[in-house]
């Protein structure tokens, strides 16, 4: 839903993300084909809940591989959710290479995170459903991990009021996409470098990268002090626990305030599976209050 504040809480959702939305549409669309080998996905959490939490409803075998030492709450979720867990590589790009080679030896189907028409075209519900509450939102502000949920939100927002920008957001430590969509190239990290699992990717996806080229207004790169600061302000004014991804939004908003003073401004709040052993770091990130005692 959206509110009063601005935000899209999509990390009510029953996985405590957007991402259901997309597995929901697929496994549904797909089940039949796949129910002898299930599915198989990678993830660092949120894809690997919407895909095991689908599968369940299907009555079908999943498979998630995520990288070692990932954020062990999504892990024991997926478990929960009755998926098989495997852990393996250094980062999500890593394990991405991995689950594809088991996949090509599997009978089942392998679910790529953004690669999936039918998974953008899930989570793109998520901004049908702004619109229906904001029918001319002046921006919209989504989280960019391989860009599903922006992409999503690209086609509806052209499709229903073409005049609202829609603005992705990177973590500063791993930003090829948004390289990648300002130059014109495929761009690739080494590494990445931020505690916001849920956008901490190194290599772009090619099909939600040409949908970003062809719709996507701009982007913005946070760093990973102002996505802590979101996070505690978020948990602070909201009560809301939002993780480094879902936090995004807000980061960048405050990032560009004067950008934006004075427009209507939507941000997806896109997940809320934080790792609760990056808590106090949330909270020390919040800046002193003034006082007479305390002015600067």
């Amino acid at each position: 839903m959206c509110r009063a504040d601005g935000s899209r809480h999509e990390n009510h959702q029953p996985i405590g993300a957007f991402k259901v939305r997309g597995g929901i549409n697929l496994v549904a669309a797909t089940a039949g084909a796949c129910h002898e080998g299930g599915i198989w996905g990678v993830s660092t959490g949120n894809h690997g809940q919407s895909l095991a939490y689908a599968a369940r409803r299907a009555g079908i075998p999943c498979t998630i591989v995520v990288p070692t030492g990932n954020n062990p709450d999504k892990n024991a979720a997926i478990l929960r959710l009755g998926a098989k867990l495997i852990e393996k590589g250094r980062d999500f790009d890593a394990a991405r290479e991995h689950v594809e080679e088991l996949a090509r030896q599997s009978a089942g189907r392998y679910v790529h995170s953004a690669n999936e028409p039918l998974l953008i075209a899930g989570v793109a519900t998520m901004a049908w459903e702004i619109f229906e509450e904001l029918p001319q939102p002046d921006v919209i502000l989504v989280p960019i991990g391989l860009g599903s949920g922006v992409c999503g939100t690209c086609l509806v927002a052209k499709h229903r009021h073409p005049q609202t920008q829609v603005i992705g957001v990177q973590a500063r430590g791993a930003a090829a996409v948004a390289r990648s969509w300002q130059t014109g190239h495929t761009e690739r990290d080494a590494n990445c470098d931020t505690w916001a699992e849920g956008i901490a990717t190194r290599v772009p996806a090619e099909m939600t990268m040409e949908i970003m080229r062809a719709l996507m207004d701009d982007v913005i790169l946070v760093d990973d002090d102002q996505l802590r600061h979101a996070s505690y302000l978020i948990l602070k004014h909201t009560h809301n626990l939002a993780e480094g991804a879902g936090s995004a939004a807000l980061a960048a908003a405050l990032a560009e305030r004067q950008r934006f003073a004075g427009r209507h401004v939507v941000g997806i709040l896109s997940g809320g599976n934080l790792d609760l052993t990056t808590l106090p770091a949330i909270l020390a990130a919040a800046k002193p209050a003034k006082s007479p005692e305390n002015p600067r």
